[in-house]
């Protein structure tokens, strides 16, 4: 039996976003396995950050949007993921990225993170979002700020008990005008 996930490639001046690949698990549980994701769920053992990676296809077949991986066009290297997505438990759909370890301060989190909300806008009939923010994690929140973004509130996960800021995208409506 073959199962068939359609999950659309993006492209942007610098960046692919796309489907994940097996080949991606190396990086992605490098990056999994650093101190620096306690903001998004890590540090992840090798077994957990195998499951992280299949939740993220997961996603796509359950709610028909989902994180992409991020490619470098110029190197061909992943370098992270981004994307429109709604765990359970989580208040609204967000938009959510994280890049691997030296490709920050480069702008490919904002580059990505606009051609993503574009296409849930578009494509996934969204007409808002939200991401959820560390409040210590002073980086995301300064791409959340490039990418139009205002802090709205509070949310604290109901089942795991962390905290985040809910910060607001811009909606469709406000987009377009």
């Amino acid at each position: 039996m073959t199962f068939r996930l359609e999950i659309p490639t993006l492209e942007t001046g610098r960046l692919r976003l796309r489907a994940p690949r097996q080949e991606d698990f190396e990086p992605f549980a490098a990056f999994f396995a650093a101190p620096r994701t306690e903001y998004i769920g890590g540090p992840l053992g090798r077994s957990d950050a195998w499951w992280g990676l299949a939740g993220t296809l997961g996603m796509w077949a359950f709610r028909g949007f989902g994180m992409w991986m991020v490619e470098e066009k110029a190197s061909g290297a992943v370098i992270g993921r981004v994307g429109p997505w709604r765990p359970d438990g989580w208040p609204e759909p967000e938009i959510g990225w994280s890049l691997f370890e030296g490709h920050e301060g480069k702008g490919y989190a904002t580059e990505a993170a606009l051609e993503a909300r574009d296409w849930a806008y578009r494509s996934a009939g969204w007409t808002t979002a939200i991401s959820l923010i560390a409040p210590e994690n002073a980086a995301s929140k300064a791409v959340a700020t490039r990418l139009g973004c205002h802090r709205e509130g509070d949310f604290v996960h109901p089942e795991e008990g962390w905290h985040a800021e809910i910060w607001r995208h811009p909606s469709a409506a406000e987009l377009s005008a």
